[in-house]
């Protein structure tokens, strides 16, 4: 059983994986049926994109701008959606937003391909999320505070310890008879024991987030990263702190596991929601392509909703046209009404204006 912490001063004397204590309680047993069921039709649902990077790119962007936001790193929409298009308008909020985008993809394209989440991938996705190499903790001093400056936890301070966690982490993480337990509360027992072990200097907050959904990919529940819990956690961000600190102080795993499923099922259904605004947007641009110019493809179709922004360059690289004809292509859908053209500095972009409306809106509509 794990020592309750009774002086948050003092290092927290955090126990190994697996849980030694029953876990699945009938509370957790009906909200995790509920939450594979929203899951498993988010999964279904994303397959109705053809092109996945599609929901890579929006939704990821979304993600990382809102996970992002909980570490008081705040950007705009439009900010980010300029940025992609053209580095002088990377403001330094943007920049960090990006290194998440950056730090997600290389995660998920490791994870698809071994199948495997480990403790390099993670350096990796802090490595790139930092753009420093500092690597797990050597040096004693990090602790977590709260508004007022007060210290609410210390982490484990030594370095072997926290060598030794991780590899412990490790393990659980991608050997399933460690404990046998559904994937979802998993999931939550390693955001929880992630956190709590506190390995790096910075970054710490965004790479679990990461983390949460390359194990659902890992898993199997989702083919890729679609669900992301920033903006439920922003949205109940008192309770995710308090729930955390309560595993740590009172050894409360049901109300943590509970916060955490909820935060699926209700976050997969309203994704779900965007996905199915975006499909059919797709096809509302699909088919006024069709009836009023006579260059319809399915790649052109594809550029102008994997970025709400785009620009000549985009679509002359993405369909391999000359540049007059890119040109031309977006003229003719400004002139339609599918674009709009606006001037930033020197060169002319592209906004697709139905789909910024829908990802500036995002899961707030839904709520």
């Amino acid at each position: 059983m794990r020592e309750k912490m009774s002086n948050p001063n003092e290092s927290f004397d955090l126990s190994a994986l697996p849980l030694e204590q029953s876990i699945e309680t009938v509370q957790i047993l009906r909200q995790l049926n509920k939450a594979s069921r929203a899951l498993a039709e988010l999964k279904g649902e994303a397959k109705t994109i053809p092109n996945e990077n599609i929901l890579i790119n929006t939704l990821g962007l979304q993600e990382a701008k809102d996970s992002s936001a909980i570490e008081n790193i705040i950007t705009t929409n439009d900010e980010l959606f300029r940025a992609a298009v053209d580095e002088s308008y990377v403001n330094a909020a943007a920049k960090e937003v990006q290194n998440y985008i950056s730090a997600l993809i290389t995660g998920f394209r490791v994870v698809r391909d071994t199948g495997l989440l480990t403790n390099r991938t993670i350096l990796s996705i802090q490595q790139e999320l930092e753009r420093n190499n500092a690597g797990f903790r050597k040096l004693p001093g990090t602790v977590l505070k709260n508004n007022m400056g007060e210290v609410v936890y210390n982490p484990p301070q030594d370095e072997k310890e926290i060598l030794d966690l991780m590899s412990n982490l490790e393990l659980y993480i991608n050997d399933a008879t460690v404990q046998d337990l559904d994937p979802l509360i998993k999931m939550a027992i390693i955001h929880y024991q992630f956190e709590s072990i506190h390995p790096f200097y910075d970054g710490n907050g965004r790479t679990g987030r990461i983390i949460n959904i390359l194990y659902l990919v890992k898993e199997g529940l989702l083919d890729i990263p679609v669900l992301y819990l920033s903006h439920s956690i922003i949205q109940h961000k008192r309770d995710y702190y308090r729930l955390l600190q309560e595993v740590r102080s009172q050894n409360a795993w049901e109300q943590w596991i509970m916060y955490m499923l909820i935060g699926v099922e209700e976050t997969a259904y309203q994704t779900i929601e965007i996905v199915k605004a975006i499909r059919e947007l797709m096809a509302l641009y699909k088919a006024k392509m069709r009836a009023e110019t006579g260059f319809y493809s399915k790649e052109l179709l594809e550029n102008l909703f994997r970025h709400p922004y785009t620009k000549i360059a985009f679509v002359e690289e993405g369909l391999g046209v000359h540049r007059n004809t890119a040109a031309f292509y977006l003229n003719q859908l400004t002139e339609i009404g599918l674009v709009e053209k606006v001037k930033l500095g020197r060169s002319n972009y592209y906004i697709n204006k139905d789909l910024f409306e829908l990802l500036r809106k995002g899961y707030a509509q839904r709520e």
